[in-house]
């Protein structure tokens, strides 16, 4: 084709017996250059302008009859009008051939800057189609919760080594086999400069190979003050959105080599744990009096346990000849107090008691003895948890008179006060 513009050309500088006349010819080759680079220019936006249409036009109107929704990412990404861009470049580069016909050196220029904006047309084109695929596997319900965002981002890596070496190709005239060799020799430079993005694949690999972390878990690391539910883990990062809103970073390599809680178990289990104490003083804990006894089996909660026991109690005691003995069995405030706790709870429609549910004493403090309550809630929503939790003690906090037992608190200004009076 660039033969036959320029002997077309060349026919209108012919004498009237057919002659060529190459001195005029070579006068005005610049001007003619001048024009036809303007009809190419003209010629590029037109074909750009074009294919961009044609293929909007096109593309999307499949995409918007498709039942797959991976085309909708590709429009969404912009994959199509990037690539859109090939066509009038390629075009370009014949349009050129022709213009700078009697200029070598300077069509070699353009050609290789033609030649290098055509490979970054199609590494960005690639880009783009990557993000578009991620997208789209982010969406599938099989992928929500995977890091499959470290996957694509490494391979986009890859893909700008690829096409980085084809631009060092394309400058230098060299095989882009060639540059792996120099690569070789830089390679401690190289895994210094992608120390962090290693350790990030690395990570993302183990944790992805371990279940260890999903997008959704919620998280505690104290290291870096994560508290809260993962929204993004990337090949380097992982973007935890904390309680109070705020977002914390992490890398992902610190999932590997520190300590960290996921709460999934607890969320993926029948119940989540109560465990708190009360603290009751020791002064309190005493034999239950006969009034006492007498107003709990009368109760729904500790009247059949009672009547029980009481039989069991005195047969016992009067086998072993232990009824006016100091060593004789009977009942204490803080036995039938925990006892009445494990009850309420047995029958609480909130505790899950088909899992571990027990009222047990720790080591006596200072602060008095413990009674810790240790068993799980059926609600695993945290609003629902500590309300559910809230309304147990505050349950527990008021009936603890009602055994004749004192819970510690220390003093405060009030409590000087009376004493002063």
């Amino acid at each position: 084709m660039e033969k036959q513009v320029i002997t077309w050309i060349q026919s209108f500088y012919k004498d009237s017996e057919g002659v060529f006349m190459q001195q005029a010819f070579d006068n005005d080759t610049p001007w003619i250059s001048i024009l036809l680079i303007a009809i190419s220019a003209l010629a590029f936006l037109i074909l750009w302008y074009l294919s961009r249409i044609a293929m909007r036009v096109t593309v999307h109107s499949l995409a918007s009859r498709s039942k797959t929704m991976l085309d909708d990412y590709l429009v969404s990404q912009k994959v199509f009008s990037s690539l859109a861009h090939i066509v009038p470049l390629t075009a370009l580069y014949t349009f050129l051939s022709i213009s700078l016909f009697a200029y070598p050196t300077l069509f070699d220029i353009a050609s290789k800057l033609i030649d290098i904006i055509i490979i970054i047309t199609v590494w960005i084109t690639v880009n783009r189609t990557i993000s578009a695929i991620n997208m789209f596997f982010a969406e599938h319900e099989k992928f929500k919760d995977k890091p499959i965002d470290s996957y694509f981002q490494i391979f986009k890596i890859f893909m700008g080594i690829v096409f980085f070496l084809l631009i060092l190709s394309e400058i230098t005239g060299q095989s882009p086999a060639s540059f792996l060799a120099y690569f070789g020799a830089f390679s401690a430079v190289i895994l210094l400069v992608f120390k962090d993005t290693i350790l990030g694949f690395v990570g993302s690999i183990q944790l992805s190979a371990n279940d260890m972390i999903r997008k959704g878990d919620w998280i505690t690391m104290e290291r870096y003050g994560a508290d809260g539910n993962i929204e993004e883990i990337n090949l380097t990062t992982v973007k935890v959105r904390n309680f109070d809103r705020t977002i914390t970073t992490i890398p992902t390599y610190s999932f590997i080599s520190d300590s960290f809680n996921n709460w999934r178990g607890m969320e993926e289990s029948q119940g989540r744990r109560i465990k708190r104490s009360l603290y009751i003083e020791a002064d309190s804990i005493c034999t239950a009096s006969d009034s006492l006894i007498k107003t709990l089996k009368e109760s729904q909660l500790l009247g059949p346990f009672l009547h029980e026991e009481i039989e069991r109690i005195d047969t016992y005691n009067q086998k072993h000849e232990l009824d006016q003995q100091p060593n004789r069995r009977k009942f204490t405030n803080i036995g039938l107090y925990r006892r009445y706790i494990e009850f309420y709870l047995k029958n609480h429609p909130g505790v899950n008691s088909d899992m571990t549910l027990m009222v047990r004493q720790l080591q006596p403090t200072d602060k008095g003895l413990p009674l810790e309550v240790y068993c799980f809630s059926l609600s695993k929503v945290w609003e629902e948890y500590e309300l559910l939790m809230a309304d147990l003690f505050d349950h527990f906090f008021s009936v603890v008179q009602d055994f004749e037992l004192y819970t510690f608190e220390s003093p405060s200004g009030n409590d000087i006060q009376k004493l002063k009076s």
